[in-house]
Parts: structure tokens; sequence; C-alpha cells
């Protein structure tokens, strides 16, 4: 019997590869062998599950994050574990997947726009906070503009006209947009603690 957790993760695998609107029910009910109406069962609307998949892929990374970052308390180290980690995830997204959520589903949208801004406003800021104030950043430094300049909305970037992550690994994106930035505010006598 397929349970509404198969549905969600072929759903999950399945927008991520070909977009939420260009992969239909119908093709996802062919790939599970079930028909749309069990799959109308669980979730009421295709929008219904794009939404539920998107808080999957969500709390499936805050959940890697939380164990990836444990016992880590240098915050730049922290910083770059979150973008190492989440550009993992990125490479194998096809930019239909985020930019038809604006386009076709907007609660899902709203979703994913709330968790990155909450990433990067919260998560990514406090971090760089918490590093100023033990002196590790430089002084003068605005988190705010700093964060708007080289953390706010990465994945348009890296998707916009060519998909950067087709034609540069993972570890090459990653050095280039998060640890040069963060190298460009930290002092002198900080030692990175992670490899480039």
């Amino acid at each position: 019997m397929t349970s509404k957790r198969d549905v969600l993760e072929c759903s999950v695998s399945n927008f991520t590869k070909f977009g939420s609107k260009r992969f239909t029910m119908d093709e996802l009910a062919s790939e599970l062998g079930i028909s749309k109406k069990t799959i109308y069962k669980y979730f009421d609307s295709k929008e219904a599950l794009v939404i539920a998949s998107v808080q999957y892929l969500i709390d499936d990374y805050n959940q890697t994050l939380e164990a990836m970052l444990r016992g880590q308390d240098d915050p730049i180290a922290r910083i770059i574990i979150m973008y190492e980690k989440a550009f993992e995830r990125l490479k194998y997204f096809k930019p239909s997947f985020i930019f038809g959520l604006r386009k076709y589903y907007p609660t899902a949208n709203k979703v994913f726009d709330d968790f990155r801004d909450d990433f990067v406003r919260v998560r990514v800021y406090n971090l760089l906070k918490e590093a100023q104030e033990s002196g590790i950043l430089m002084a003068g430094v605005n988190l705010n503009l700093f964060c708007d300049l080289y953390f706010k909305r990465f994945e348009e970037i890296a998707f916009t006209n060519n998909n950067l992550f087709d034609i540069y690994p993972s570890n090459t994106l990653l050095n280039h947009t998060i640890i040069y930035s963060l190298r460009g505010i930290t002092k002198p006598s900080y030692v990175f603690p992670l490899a480039e």
C-alpha cells in the first residue's frame, strides 16, 4: 500500500528534477502505480502537495543541519557548513522548480521565501553577530548590508541564465560566494576552520 510519505517523497524527487508545474499528477500516479484518487486521499490539491513537498525539503535540510552543526562552536564554520549542505542539495534542483513556485504556487513560494528569509535574517545574521561580538569580524561591518549583498536570494543568481550548478562544482561555488565573502570581513588573524 502506498503511504502519504511515499507520495510525498516521490513528488519531491520529481518536482526538484522537472519542476512542480511540469510534473503532473497523472505522471505521479503512474510512477507510483496508483490512481490519482489515492493521491487526492492524502492531498486535496496539487498545490497542497507542492506546499507539503517544499516543507518536506525544508524539514529534511533542518534535520541534516542540526546533526552537522552539533558540537561546532565557531560561528563562521557554522555558516560555511550551512551553505555547504545547501549547495549539495541545490545542485540537484532544476531552475524550473524554484521559479515555478513563484509563478504557479504562491502559497508554496511563501513557505520557501519565509524559510529563506529566516535562514538569512535570523540564522546567518545571528552567527555573524556572534562572530562580530567575539572579535572575529573587522570593526564597522554592517551585518544587514552584508547579508543583503552576499546571502539573500543566492539560488536566483545561481539559476539565472545558465545553471551555475551545471557549470561549476559545488565547492567552487561555495568558495566564491560564501567563503571568499566571509574572508573579506574577518580579521587577518582569524584562521578559517575549514579547508577550501
